[in-house]
């Protein structure tokens, strides 16, 4: 954020100073109010977002600015293609307004003043936002549009998020094709060309995570906690941590997760495979399981019966490596999050 400032601060200052005839400072001045006004369109534009799926019935849990862009978060997908493209079209519909109007301003008052100059930042800022931000792939609006559409032709979301974003591929390389071609012809001043690239970066990148979401989410139906989750091996509290790993060993599930039990035989902790691994051989026939645990309090629970939607929002919203599944109240085992990724991506190498 802080070096895309200073490129936008300075590249538009050296434009503000040509066109008003002003001296180094005020032209600075100008051009960090253009990066302020981009801010500003930005946060309008998701505003937008916001409020729109808000109206339809889907919470909002923020928003994110960034000078390229932004985010709102969602707290579910869309339920139909039609929200969908009203929730995607809506940013960019508050920037096209807010640039038309900016444009009249514009024209309306004389050239060469400043708040001539204030209203050209706002319809720039606002233009450039909506032009960008409507580009047919993802991760930007007008991907998200494309999504809605072949959602609606194929009745398959998972399959327009996969489109979508092969889409946006493609315009992450029309837009580094553009970045190459302008230079080479000198036409591009050269403080936007790494600001340039990092746009193109960003879209290939974002593009590249839709793409990846599409083909995990295809999977949610897959996840069974009752196949998924390992097996419980209860240990004494106390237990030396060599002793409790040689019983697993030894035992008919040697990738069973240990649970640490009280007096009366009810988990109280969860070994943590993490910590214990860390601990020197030398060491764990002298150190208790109880050292290298959790309280189950600090576990987050899963009922054994929950899809595949519903592990992963708990997934997302309590990241950890271990979650203890159950049924009513008892212990029936525990989620490994290597286990899951796994299951999501089965070509991916993952450390168990």
């Amino acid at each position: 954020m802080l070096l895309l400032t200073l490129v936008v601060t300075v590249a538009y200052a050296a434009l503000a100073r040509r066109q008003l005839d002003l001296g180094p400072v005020a032209g600075y001045l100008i051009g960090a109010g253009f990066v302020v006004s981009l801010l500003g369109s930005v946060l309008l534009h998701e505003l937008g977002h916001a409020l729109t799926a808000r109206r339809h019935g889907i919470g909002v849990s923020g928003i994110t600015l960034e000078l390229l862009g932004g985010y709102t978060e969602l707290d579910r997908d869309a339920p139909s293609p039609r929200v969908e493209l009203l929730v995607s079209l809506a940013g960019p519909a508050v920037s096209a307004v807010l640039g038309a109007a900016a444009v009249a301003a514009t024209l309306a008052l004389p050239d060469g003043t400043l708040a001539d100059q204030l209203a050209f930042q706002v319809a720039a800022s606002n233009v450039v936002v909506a032009i960008f931000n409507s580009l047919p792939g993802l991760p930007l609006d007008g991907g998200r549009a494309l999504r809605a559409a072949v959602w609606a032709l194929t009745r398959d979301r998972h399959r327009g998020t996969e489109v979508a974003g092969w889409v946006g591929r493609a315009v992450a390389l029309g837009t580094l094709a553009l970045v190459v071609l302008v230079t080479l012809r000198r036409a591009l001043p050269p403080l936007l060309l790494p600001l340039l690239l990092l746009v193109a970066f960003t879209l290939w990148r974002g593009a590249g995570q839709s793409i990846r979401l599409a083909r995990i989410s295809r999977r949610f139906p897959l996840i069974n906690l009752a196949r998924l989750a390992r097996p419980v091996l209860p240990v004494p509290s106390g237990t030396p941590l060599a002793e409790a790993q040689r019983r697993r060993a030894e035992g008919p599930t040697p990738q069973a997760a240990l649970a640490v039990v009280d007096s009366a035989g009810r988990p109280v902790a969860l070994v943590d495979p993490a910590r214990a691994d860390a601990v020197p051989p030398e060491r764990r026939p002298w150190l208790a399981v109880d050292a290298v645990s959790r309280g189950l309090d600090m576990v987050p629970t899963l009922p054994v019966g929950a899809d595949g939607e519903r592990v992963m929002q708990t997934v997302q919203t309590h990241p950890g490596a271990q979650y203890v599944v159950t049924a009513g109240e008892d212990v029936v085992g525990v989620l490994h999050i290597a286990d899951l990724a796994q299951l999501l991506e089965p070509k991916r190498k993952m450390n168990t």
